[in-house]
């Protein structure tokens, strides 16, 4: 085997182990995992890309509860790949399994995670013996909030529910961001800001961050639409997250709503283009299916309400919430902006921000989108080979076959990773730039009103125009709004810019 989905394979002659041996065995339409596992005939462990390479030492048995060992112990959980495995299967080699080995710690999370997943109970009676162990394993993936299990002598430590629970690998850049303790570094530059130019500065940034989420859609809205955008973000995390509250949301962000149905769609739904000559869609990604919205934006509402306390990582929680809900797309017009307000609430709501203060999240996304564009392509360009569809008549999609738990289970991993990124950018860069920006404007505004006079009017639209010029006063400013300034008068302003401006 040289090729596998796609995949080269970095040595002739190596074999598949743990969920990518499942994956071809019983030929499950799933994502294959980031990096699959290899059982090299080499004693050489190593790494490639797509790839985890193991000794023959590390070689598993050819069954299904030998693969499945091999995968919880090196790869972690991948739960989309273990309810396509649990249906094709059914019940019977779990059951099996766990009487063979009643306290074995992979039986019994492998027990757990079949009656999770599949909503059914197995012929098993509850564990008697056997340590009491995590679900998942904290080493390879971020855990959630932890309720034992009496009857699979388990801790259920998953970040999520049944029908919503992406998973985050732990990484090298993962513990970095988190060993920098940014919620302490958080509160220390908004205490550090006075009160007054904490204010002004939430001021603009609201609408700055306003104007850039619709920017990321192509669009230039309008001032008052900015502004309106920018009240809600301003509200965010204040009133509780529901599907109502997303549906105020919606009725925001789509000002005229005449050419778009306002509410959870009712139809298939996907992003990209149309072929100019034919009119059939090519989608860069495909929604899930409107018969699944409810069950879905319910599981993803339940998840966030089971991971919001104390204990939560709110970065993650942001990212895993707010992505999961674009991945869906569960409704016509409106998914990114309400996307990327959500990542706003879920900091506010947890603490992470003070309310009324936006971390511009959307303005740093917008200097990086060619990076948020693969953030998103991450999780769907693998899944596209995964459904099947038709175009319907009016230039849309019809999702032919069951999809729902492509948008259940994921890996979040590089969504986390780039939300707290954007995080930082925003917190060690945006957000003081504006403060800095604030009090030598009101350093230039001091000193100009103390040498002329000037109303605070004039002063503000002076600054506009140095702000414009790079420190200098167009022919037309000198000429018009401010022909009453000698040059001499001119000169003296843009050298205090420069010396309160330039440092």
């Amino acid at each position: 085997m040289t090729v596998f989905h796609d995949r080269l394979v970095p040595e002739e002659g190596a074999l598949l182990a743990g969920y990518m041996a499942i994956i071809n065995a019983y030929q499950l339409a799933v994502p294959l995992p980031e990096r699959g596992a290899l059982i090299s005939r080499r004693h050489k462990r190593y790494e490639t890309a797509q790839w985890r390479v193991f000794t023959p030492r590390h070689q598993p048995d050819d069954t299904l509860s030998a693969h499945l060992t091999f995968a919880l112990k090196y790869e972690g959980l991948d739960l989309g790949v273990l309810k396509a495995v649990f249906s094709h299967t059914g019940p019977e080699e779990i059951i099996l399994w766990v009487q063979a080995e009643p306290t074995s710690r992979y039986s019994r999370r492998v027990w757990f995670l079949y009656e999770w997943l599949m909503e059914q109970q197995l012929n098993l009676p509850d564990a008697k013996q056997g340590l009491l162990i995590d679900v998942l394993d904290a080493s390879i993936q971020y855990p959630g909030t932890s309720t034992p299990s009496k009857r699979h002598r388990v801790r259920n430590n998953l970040p999520g529910v049944p029908h919503f629970c992406p998973l985050v690998r732990c990484t090298s850049t993962l513990n970095r961001f988190m060993s920098m303790q940014l919620y302490a570094q958080t509160e220390r530059v908004v205490k550090a800001t006075p009160a007054e130019v904490l204010t002004r500065a939430a001021a603009f940034l609201l609408l700055k961050d306003s104007r850039a989420s619709f920017q990321i859609e192509h669009e230039n809205p309008s001032q008052q639409r900015a502004e309106h955008w920018g009240q809600a973000l301003g509200n965010a995390g204040l009133l509780p997250l529901t599907k109502e509250e997303l549906l105020r949301l919606q009725t925001i962000v789509l000002a005229d709503n005449r050419f778009v149905a306002l509410g959870f769609r009712s139809e298939g739904g996907f992003i990209g283009l149309h072929d100019r000559r034919t009119g059939m869609p090519l989608p860069d990604h495909i929604s899930a299916r409107w018969q699944d919205l409810t069950l879905l934006v319910d599981a993803l509402l339940a998840a966030y309400e089971k991971e919001r306390g104390e204990a939560c990582d709110p970065i993650m929680l942001a990212a895993t919430i707010a992505f999961g809900f674009v991945f869906i797309h569960p409704f016509v017009d409106g998914n990114g902006r309400i996307h990327r307000y959500l990542m706003q609430h879920i900091l506010v709501a947890c603490g992470m921000v003070p309310a009324g203060v936006v971390f511009p999240l959307s303005a740093v996304i917008l200097q990086q989108l060619e990076a948020y564009k693969q953030v998103l392509e991450n999780f769907s360009r693998p899944r596209l080979a995964c459904i099947s569809w038709h175009p319907t008549e009016r230039g849309n999609i019809e999702v032919l076959n069951e999809t729902r738990d492509l948008y259940s289970y994921f890996d979040a991993t590089k969504q986390v990773e780039f939300l707290y990124e954007c995080f930082y950018q925003a917190l060690h860069h945006e957000f003081p730039e504006e403060i800095l920006y604030l009090e030598r404007y009101d350093a230039m505004k001091d000193a100009i009103k103390q040498k002329f006079g000037m109303p605070d009017t004039k002063i503000s639209l002076l600054l506009r125009f140095l702000d414009a010029q790079n420190g200098k006063l167009s022919q037309r400013a000198r000429q018009q709004e401010f022909a009453m300034l000698s040059a001499d008068e001119c000169q003296y302003i843009e050298e205090l810019y420069v010396s309160i401006f330039k440092v």
